[in-house]
């Protein structure tokens, strides 16, 4: 069994590690796939000296980077380990989709383009672990159209948001309510702070998260982007803040999208 290692420059969000998964999931000789986020280091366990994983990894554009590869003892059931990896995408997608359907609500609610935006990085995420499911499933064959239509619908949303955000930029001066953004935004953090802690506890026989392990997730730092946008609300009075927040977060959203066109290739 060979153990190839390498550097991912760009892998700084389990959304991430889920495209790369699917991006090989189709390579028989591969038998696992181990990730550090924090590191932004993946291992790969596989039976050919096979230079296609490489080619695969550097058509993501994620900055992807050999580093070594060594021959190692491999025990593990590849059965085992794929039930373990669908019940954990299973528990990251319902958190996701829980947490896209709070912040939508309460962003229209509270006139927050802060948490509308972040609501959309969360339905990103959604699609993006539904993608893997279908990969984890064996549904491969219709994966590519899947990722196809998923890919299209990410950047309707996003362009449709920026848009909005334009609008209010220059017709409407609507006040966000900061309150329910800092509260719903705290709320989502710790959503997105379960989900790295589920991810990264399942490849690890330590119980505890490293904080370098929480904040090395875009999905982390965008919440924050929103707690901070609604202190300067308060402070300033205005809703420029939280404008500027979803107009990044949307940008954001829309080049997540064009990582998912990569899949339907």
């Amino acid at each position: 069994m060979l153990k190839t290692t390498f550097f991912i420059s760009k892998m700084d969000c389990p959304s991430e590690e889920q495209l790369i998964r699917m991006a090989l999931s189709d390579m028989e000789s591969i038998c696992k796939l181990e990730f550090d986020i924090a590191h932004r280091k993946l291992v790969v366990f596989h039976t050919n000296d096979d230079d296609a994983i490489t080619q695969k990894l550097e058509g993501l554009n994620l900055g992807a980077a050999f580093e070594e590869r060594v021959r190692v003892e491999y025990q593990e059931s590849r059965t085992d380990h794929a039930v373990r990896e669908k019940k954990l995408l299973w528990q990251v997608l319902i958190i996701n989709v829980l947490f896209f359907a709070l912040e939508l609500i309460t962003g229209f609610v509270s006139q927050s383009m802060g948490l509308v935006a972040d609501s959309m990085d969360m339905l990103a995420d959604s699609i993006v672990y539904s993608l893997a499911l279908l990969a984890a499933y064996g549904i491969v064959k219709r994966k590519k159209n899947v990722a196809k239509a998923a890919g299209y619908f990410q950047l309707i949303l996003a362009v449709s948001g920026f848009a909005e955000v334009l609008r209010r930029f220059i017709f409407e001066e609507t006040m966000p309510d900061f309150q329910t953004m800092i509260v719903v935004s705290v709320l989502a953090l710790l959503g997105n702070s379960l989900c790295l802690y589920l991810l990264q506890k399942s490849k690890s026989s330590e119980a505890h998260m490293q904080a370098s392990m929480i904040f090395t997730s875009n999905d982390v730092i965008v919440n924050l982007g929103v707690i901070c946008a609604a202190t300067l609300v308060y402070f300033t009075h205005s809703q420029y803040p939280d404008m500027i927040v979803g107009a990044v977060v949307f940008i954001l959203v829309a080049r997540a999208s064009f990582n998912i066109f990569k899949l339907a290739k």
